[in-house]
């Protein structure tokens, strides 16, 4: 009878129990990947429509989550991105506004010490944190990834590399691999190397929160693809454009790679991903697509700035849904630290907004009042606020575009509406007291140009 009752009161008892455990287990912290791509062009994405670039597994990626339409980086050019994306704030505020010159030497050329990196701050709230692929934010060891926050690195430092190995390049190009601050060489196609590291880092720290940093050089120059790649897309005619197509190809391969290791991991719906490009395609160098966007690369109009932009979560987010609303690359910060609860120092502004709300339609209006590019110094700069968009440039004229009616920023509009090109110049003006000058130069010119053809002066 005695046991009976026991057995009874077990029973009884154990749901209870676990009711409790459960309510006062804290939730596991989600994982956050952030997937960048290198001078990818908005329209060369199956999920903008792209036709000739096949790209299933970004298209798949797509579909599982959010497509953000407006979605901008903070520069039109490679290194001051990634310096807004992992500060959280925008980099004029900091100096960093050019491309660093290969100086392993030099102490200035980089992403300044006194900025803190997301994943300094991500390694507060108990996560183990990884980069995987280009750096580009310094090449003296003070600005190494494992000085910056990065538990873990692996990949290139400088600005490119040859893909292919024992490939022609310059000296920066043909650096050894920087595994933790040990050379390896390069022995594999870049991509897929880069690729299986990423994988690896998602595999091996499986029960523990993680950020990982995932930047390809891809489809950056130079145009240096495998031939079963090329074989993939030898519709195309253009060879410039097709010796590109295969670098995209590459470049979706390999997602695919490192996201097929998050599901078999049993790790896909608790891992936040957000995939980006750097900044737009540079059309007259690679023959990518910006389409319908004015300008390229090196331009603060719409296809320098406004890139592929997806943010999937499996089961916390909208599955195959656009979000029109603009966003920026400063949001991936903003948005970490809301979901972890990291601590940021006192000190260190934020700039970006948690979108996470606003992608699961939880909160209306539009994340960001207006957004700000600057460039050269201020030789270029920019305002968006709403669906109007602010354009001054080299030649001194300021324009003045409306892009809900006009995307392609072909119709200026500054003498029909002077109010508006008022108040956003002096908005801008505002905006530009609290950045600082360049600290250094870019190796050379910010956006490459095509060789003159024969006859062309």
């Amino acid at each position: 009878m005695k046991a009976k009752l026991l057995v009874l009161v077990v029973l009884v008892l154990a749901p209870l129990a676990a009711i409790h455990a459960a309510a006062a287990a804290p939730a596991s912290k989600p994982n956050i990947l952030v997937i960048l791509a290198d001078d990818l062009g908005y329209a060369d994405v199956g999920f903008n429509g792209c036709k000739d670039i096949p790209t299933p597994n970004l298209d798949t990626l797509a579909r599982s989550g959010v497509r953000c339409t407006s979605g901008y980086v903070t520069h039109p050019f490679c290194s001051p991105t990634r310096a807004g994306l992992l500060t959280g704030r925008y980099q004029q505020r900091f100096g960093h506004e050019n491309n660093p010159a290969w100086l392993p030497q030099s102490t200035v050329a980089g992403l300044p010490l006194s900025q803190t990196t997301l994943p300094q701050i991500l390694k507060t709230a108990g996560y183990v944190t990884g980069c995987v692929g280009k750096w580009h934010l310094g090449a003296h060891l003070q600005f190494h990834p494992n000085r910056r926050g990065f538990d873990e690195y692996f990949g290139l430092l400088g600005g490119g590399h040859v893909y292919l190995p024992g490939a022609k390049g310059s000296a920066e190009y043909q650096i050894p691999m920087d595994r933790n601050g040990r050379s390896e060489p390069l022995t594999e196609y870049l991509t897929v190397v880069l690729a299986r590291e990423g994988s690896s880092f998602v595999a091996r720290h499986k029960g523990q929160p993680w950020f990982l940093y995932l930047t390809f050089n891809a489809p950056h120059t130079p145009l240096q693809v495998t031939d079963p790649l090329m074989e993939r897309v030898k519709h195309i005619t253009d060879e410039t454009r097709r010796s590109y197509a295969g670098l995209v190809v590459g470049l979706d391969d390999a997602v695919g790679v490192v996201m097929n290791a998050l599901r078999e991991s049993g790790q896909a719906e608790n891992t936040l991903v957000f995939f980006l490009s750097d900044n737009g395609g540079p059309v007259s160098v690679t023959h990518s697509d910006n389409t319908p966007l004015r300008g390229a690369k090196g331009d603060v109009f719409e296809g320098g700035i406004r890139v592929p932009f997806l943010v999937s979560w499996p089961g916390r987010l909208p599955q195959g849904q656009d979000y029109a609303q603009p966003v920026i690359s400063l949001d991936v910060f903003a948005t970490a630290v809301a979901l972890t609860s990291a601590n940021v120092p006192a000190g260190h502004t934020l700039e970006g907004t948690n979108i996470l709300p606003y992608l699961m339609g939880r909160q209306g209006g539009a994340p960001h009042d207006r957004l700000f590019w600057r460039s050269g110094g201020g030789a270029k700069f920019a305002v968006r606020e709403g669906d109007w968009k602010l354009v001054g440039g080299r030649n001194g004229k300021t324009q003045l575009f409306n892009l809900a009616e006009d995307l392609g920023e072909s119709k200026d509009l500054a003498a029909v509406r002077p109010e508006v090109l008022t108040r956003l110049s002096q908005t801008y003006a505002e905006w530009n007291k609290d950045n600082v000058a360049p600290l250094f130069e870019s190796p050379q010119a910010n956006r490459p140009k095509a060789p003159k053809k024969a006859g062309q002066k």
